[in-house]
């Protein structure tokens, strides 16, 4: 077996139905293989019963002949997962981990929309564009009540996104809710490319970036670095958007910094040992001075935390927006023998400054909610303007004062 080192910071808070796995959109390193796991200790872990109980359901189960052994082992795994009582670690079957990797590289099939998670039903947040979702008229503010006949009420990113996603041209029936009104929809799924990052020119000559969740450094931080080199000339500011981001990869994170702090540590990494490891920006910025505010909400998770709280800690940025999510741990994908994945939490993160922010999240130096997430501003679409995005209006005046 092979534990692939993906070390992620992703909660499970929004998921690009396209689909971003939630507790995947996390902040990870990849230093390819490394041992299997097994050389740590299983302290008190007693496999004996579960042992016992496989031998009972091959010996005496009357259905034993229509037993498939994938699922049964699968299952196994699951229950232990599960019983670590950890909503952010989790389980995936070859299948699911196959789309989990593609989803790394910003490929999805599925419908086009993110969505945000509550203990009622999820919420789509926005639509990309050209996806079929937008084509069929989804907007954000949108309630999905059910997929395929199934109530979506307090399902986790996973759930709702293993019933969303599917085949390329096939179709998905959903009920919706809007304004007060059901009506049902049906949507053909397709392969859908998103890009991770968006940049636009907003207000008086600022540099507006919204980054959607934290790719690979090959996707996202090469696109972010694009954004700001081709875009900050003769700017007075710049606006980087993290509402919405559920997280991502950790050099992903560490890059981001990187482009606006010239020295110093990003964050720190604590494992259940108390081993401290201090990850250090690149010294490369391309803004290091212009003035910055960092936009954030309840579903910026994770590596956008990381970057928000670092960004803040460092006195870079200011923020505004409402409280961040508050994820302070950090996953890492173990890769299985029948290509199945261990999603566990392996360590806990803090800022520069050796706080957490787990199960607290980020308090912004601005507070401002957004009435509607309608009213938020579509980079994707500028021309619909931001009126209504008491944030982001929030924010400009920041810098012009």
């Amino acid at each position: 077996m092979n534990r692939r080192a993906a070390l992620r910071v992703g909660a499970i808070v929004a998921v690009l139905v396209l689909t971003f796995v939630a507790g995947v959109y996390v902040d990870q390193a990849f230093p390819d293989y490394v041992p299997y796991f097994g050389h740590r200790s299983v302290g008190s872990v007693d496999l004996t019963e579960v042992q016992q109980a496989a031998r009972l359901i091959q010996a005496d189960y009357v259905d034993a002949n229509k037993v498939n052994s994938a699922t049964l082992s699968n299952s196994t795994v699951q229950g232990l997962i599960n019983g670590l009582g950890d909503p952010f670690s989790a389980y995936f079957d070859p299948a699911q981990y196959k789309k989990l990797q593609q989803s790394y590289q910003g490929l999805y099939s599925g419908i086009g929309i993110y969505l945000s998670f509550t203990t009622g039903y999820p919420v789509i947040t926005g639509t990309v564009p050209g996806s079929p979702a937008a084509a069929a008229g989804l907007q954000a503010g949108d309630q999905i009540v059910t997929v395929g006949g199934k109530d979506m009420k307090g399902l986790t990113s996973d759930q709702a996104t293993t019933l969303i996603q599917g085949p390329d041209g096939t179709k998905v029936t959903m009920e919706i809710g809007r304004a007060g009104a059901m009506f049902s929809v049906s949507v053909t799924r397709a392969e859908i490319h998103v890009p991770t990052v968006r940049s636009a020119e907003i207000g008086n000559q600022v540099l507006y970036v919204r980054i959607y969740q934290f790719g690979t450094p090959t996707e996202t931080s090469a696109a972010f670095a694009s954004a700001l080199s081709t875009g900050l000339s003769g700017k007075t500011g710049v606006v980087l958007d993290l509402r919405g981001d559920p997280g991502g990869f950790i050099a992903t994170a560490t890059d981001v910094i990187s482009e606006f702090v010239a020295s110093g540590e990003t964050y720190e990494l604590r494992d259940r040992s108390g081993t401290v490891e201090r990850d250090q920006v690149n010294g490369h910025p391309l803004a290091p001075t212009i003035p910055l505010v960092v936009l954030v909400d309840a579903n910026s998770a994770s590596a956008s935390e990381i970057v928000a709280g670092s960004l803040q800690v460092h006195h870079r940025a200011k923020l505004v927006g409402t409280v961040t999510y508050g994820k302070g741990s950090v996953q890492q994908d173990f890769e299985l023998a029948d290509g199945a994945d261990i999603h566990l939490t392996i360590k806990r993160w803090y800022l520069p400054n050796g706080q957490t922010i787990d199960h607290k999240g980020l308090t912004p130096d601005v507070t401002v909610t957004l009435a509607n997430p309608a009213d938020a501003f579509d980079v994707a679409s500028p021309a619909l303007g931001y009126a209504k995005d008491t944030q982001l209006n929030a924010a400009l005046a920041l810098l012009a004062g």
